[in-house]
């Protein structure tokens, strides 16, 4: 996987199909959102493929935790207030975050300590 990711890539994760374009706005603006929050938060990683730049290109795990991120913020919308209706059987919590991105992306409490 290239850096960064594509829209196609957010639509086929969410097995969405590429003709439908009613929400492409969205999901761009979500993926374009993520994207530059993680380049801000994980500036250890090589993000231009600069031959000249000594650090590591983002890793294909990296790729898709930024992908399934674009992806929770667009869903986010639907319970801002933490909680999802679910018709007869009541609501139920909805985490603040997943601890599958959080891994992918080791940021949370996967992330590397820091010593300074």
């Amino acid at each position: 996987m290239s850096w960064p990711p594509t829209l196609e890539q957010l639509k086929e994760d969410q097995k969405v199909p590429l003709d439908d374009t009613r929400d492409d706005e969205r999901y761009q603006s979500n993926l374009d959102a993520a994207v530059a929050w993680i380049e801000r938060v994980r500036p250890q990683f090589n993000y231009n493929a600069d031959p000249l730049d000594t650090r590591p290109a983002p890793s294909d795990d990296h790729v898709l935790g930024t992908i399934r991120l674009a992806a929770r913020w667009f869903t986010r919308p639907r319970s801002p207030d933490g909680l999802v209706s679910m018709n007869d059987l009541g609501t139920a919590r909805v985490s603040s975050f997943d601890p599958d991105i959080d891994r992918m992306l080791r940021i949370g409490r996967y992330a590397k300590a820091v010593i300074g």
